[in-house]
């Protein structure tokens, strides 16, 4: 069932001469600008129950009504796929993804994601866009995602990715021996001739900064632990990439897997079988929406990074 939204709020002296859509958001602060916007262009949002654009001006003293529905997901069916819950509220549900679940329905990938998965799991979610999902990893990264149970609370979890307030930490192994950690402040766009790829570009990009740090360093590859502070999509693989030092397992930007010289047969096989990127989401920090208490979730390593730091932890040794 679509949720129904009843609302109203009258404008404030302090908010005279500001913009329609700007004092909304501050009037209605549960809700994004965007999702606003398109209630005062649909009339769903009235003023003294007037249709106005969303860049008029207000006088102050004026009554602002919404009345709209939130529909619910409908071109998407609830599927009955396991999900490792690690945490969940009224308002926040906290995952483990597997690698192999792709996160929201595409070109490819209509069902079995994890989307599928989250409105079998709830109900209530198919009222929320994207079924609450405020940011993604790839197909093959796992890790922790964070999930909104309700707008009020997906506006606010949008609003601290926007801060760069959402701490989150990865988990990766990279060809080749690093000397030392660092930051990558590259901007990321598509690749110019590869669209399926996203490359550092001169002009054009999204900002994009990595920190990265050492955990262990073997003799041909290093495991690292990696902050965003951007979310631009491959960032992490890309970034790696470009430091010449991509992830392990990569199908996109490490290419073939590359066999050191003195590789014993161990190596080669774990090499050769890794068939993703080597990159876990370990660490999620963020300030919940209603208590505003600050939380922070970790999550082990699966198990086959496990085993693929065993066997170059073997290797070293020999």
């Amino acid at each position: 069932m679509a949720e129904q939204i009843k609302l109203q709020a009258r404008v404030p002296v302090e908010l005279q001469g500001v913009r329609l859509d700007q004092a909304a958001a501050q009037l209605f602060p549960d809700y994004s600008r965007a999702r606003l916007q398109l209630w005062i262009k649909s009339g769903e949002l009235l003023v003294d129950g007037e249709v106005k654009k969303p860049r008029e001006k207000l006088l102050s003293g004026e009554e602002l009504t919404i009345s709209a529905e939130v529909e619910d997901q409908e071109r998407w069916q609830p599927e009955d796929i396991d999900l490792e819950v690690v945490h969940e509220d009224d308002l926040l549900l906290v995952i483990n993804k597997p690698a192999g679940l792709v996160v929201h329905p595409a070109a490819g990938h209509a069902d079995g994601t994890l989307l599928n998965a989250l409105l079998a799991h709830s109900a209530d979610l198919a009222s929320v866009p994207r079924a609450g999902i405020v940011h993604r990893l790839d197909k093959d990264t796992s890790g922790l995602m964070v999930v909104a149970k309700t707008l009020s609370a997906q506006n606010h979890l949008v609003t601290q990715l926007q801060a760069r307030t959402v701490s989150r930490e990865y988990e990766a192994v990279v060809v080749g021996a690093m000397t030392g950690g660092g930051t990558v402040d590259a901007a990321i766009g598509r690749h110019p001739q590869q669209r399926k790829k996203m490359a550092v570009v001169n002009l054009g990009g999204k900002e994009a900064i990595t920190h990265y740090r050492l955990i262990k360093r073997y003799q041909h590859h290093t495991h690292i632990r990696c902050m965003l502070e951007t979310g631009r999509t491959h960032q992490i693989r890309v970034h790696m990439a470009h430091l010449k030092h991509p992830l392990i397992g990569d199908p996109l930007y490490a290419g073939r897997p590359r066999l050191p010289k003195n590789a014993d047969q161990s190596l080669i096989t774990a090499l050769r079988g890794f068939g993703r990127q080597a990159l876990h989401a370990k660490r999620l920090s963020l300030t919940h929406p209603h208590s505003d208490e600050s939380m922070s979730w970790e999550s082990s390593l699966p198990q086959d990074m496990q085993q693929l730091l065993s066997v170059l932890n073997e290797h070293d040794r020999s």
